[in-house]
């Protein structure tokens, strides 16, 4: 007789999974599952049967789906973003924004942003914490150009940074216009002609 679910298990019943293991099987089946189902259909049940887990511990380990899912994004784009460090600023900018603006075009990138902009107060929240971090590895860049004068010594690395990620975000979530290949480097571009040093002799 043919089964009636319509999203039948993605993998056999629960295996005794515990600590490290168990973390990296879940978060791996939850970018699995997000990539094959969208953020609809990305419940935690359907990530415990693909991670081969109860729900139950799923819920122990991350409390809401939400979480979840931001944890497992949150870790695939550290690994695919690196911080460049080239020696120049700019460059620096224009590969790590490169980078972000491609990711923001698959599937995860743009279900990443959406679960920051759907906030729950009344739940335990991780996006907070996480956008910190991600703002605080982008300045380590926008430091090192001041360091080297590329940039001038009043310069806010954390403002530059959001100014340039800002724009990326609103495409992908409210203008829906495209992300251009060469859009990363005229965004830098733009913010950094504010943020340069005057010319020599100009105050």
């Amino acid at each position: 007789m043919a089964s009636s679910d319509p999203n039948p298990p993605l993998s056999p019943p629960p295996l005794r999974r515990r600590g490290a293991r168990m973390r990296s099987a879940v978060l791996a089946a939850t970018v699995r599952v997000l990539t094959e189902r969208g953020l609809a259909g990305t419940t935690v049940g359907a990530v415990a049967r693909a991670a081969g887990v109860h729900e139950t511990s799923v819920y122990r380990g991350w409390g809401t789906r939400e979480n979840l899912i931001l944890e497992a994004l949150a870790e695939q784009v550290d690994t695919a973003m690196p911080v460049p460090d080239t020696g120049h600023v700019r460059d620096d900018l224009v590969a790590y924004f490169g980078t972000l603006a491609r990711l923001l075009a698959t599937t995860q990138g743009e279900a990443l942003l959406r679960l920051s902009a759907e906030r729950d107060d009344t739940l335990p929240d991780r996006r907070l914490p996480y956008w910190a971090e991600r703002l605080e590895r982008g300045a380590v860049m926008v430091r090192r150009g001041v360091e080297r004068g590329e940039l001038a010594p009043d310069t806010d690395p954390g403002l530059v940074i959001e100014a340039i990620s800002g724009a990326l975000f609103t495409r992908t979530l409210i203008s829906g216009a495209p992300l251009d290949e060469d859009l990363a480097a005229r965004l830098v571009a733009l913010v950094l002609g504010g943020a340069c040093p005057p010319p020599s002799g100009r105050s």
